[in-house]
């Protein structure tokens, strides 16, 4: 039941987009195997604006350990290439007229735990975004205390709901990254 003009659903929908972000996110570090989805999360600078990659390119696995990458305006290829160095994905392009190729290298253990770093970062931001929203959930009910439109009671029980919709998204954030690191590390 919502209180003043409170929703918990709102704010366990905002958690939740956190989380999302970071399957997405992790979904992108793969780990040896050559798949479309790794390129997902690159984001080209391009007509002015950050643009995905796919809305630039075409993307393609013509073999297990090979990304291959056509891209339809010839005056992007710098900047796709560009976007995928800066990607923190560890690929290097080779460019053949507007076709980027990208071999998938072999994951040595400094290359594992490079990623398993990288998985933690996405890990934490997620983490930094949840307390976000949960400091603006408390925000807005101590606001709604302050105004008279909620009871002290009711703000300690919402505070409570805020606190255990935030301790079970960071489970699962928690749950998300030992799972992908467990898949990075094992060969």
């Amino acid at each position: 039941m919502p209180s003043g003009n409170f929703d918990i659903n709102e704010l366990k929908r905002r958690m939740d987009g956190a989380t999302a972000a970071l399957k997405h996110e992790l979904g992108g570090l793969r780990t040896g195997r050559a798949a479309a989805s790794m390129l997902e999360p690159v984001q080209v600078e391009a007509y002015g604006s950050h643009m995905p990659l796919n809305q630039l390119a075409t993307v393609s696995v013509p073999e297990p350990r090979l990304l291959s990458v056509q891209v339809w305006d010839k005056s992007m290829v710098k900047a796709v290439e560009k976007a995928i160095v800066d990607s923190n994905l560890g690929l290097s392009p080779a460019t053949e007229g507007q076709v980027l190729r990208l071999r998938i290298p072999e994951l040595n253990e400094e290359r594992r735990k490079e990623l398993v770093k990288v998985a933690h970062k996405y890990a934490e931001a997620a983490r930094v975004a949840v307390r976000h929203v949960r400091r603006d959930g408390l925000d807005t009910i101590k606001k709604l205390e302050k105004a008279h439109e909620i009871s002290e009671d009711e703000q300690k029980r919402l505070d409570n709901e805020v606190q255990k919709a935030t301790d079970g998204t960071i489970a699962e954030i928690d749950q998300l990254l030992t799972s992908k690191e467990k898949e990075i590390l094992t060969v």
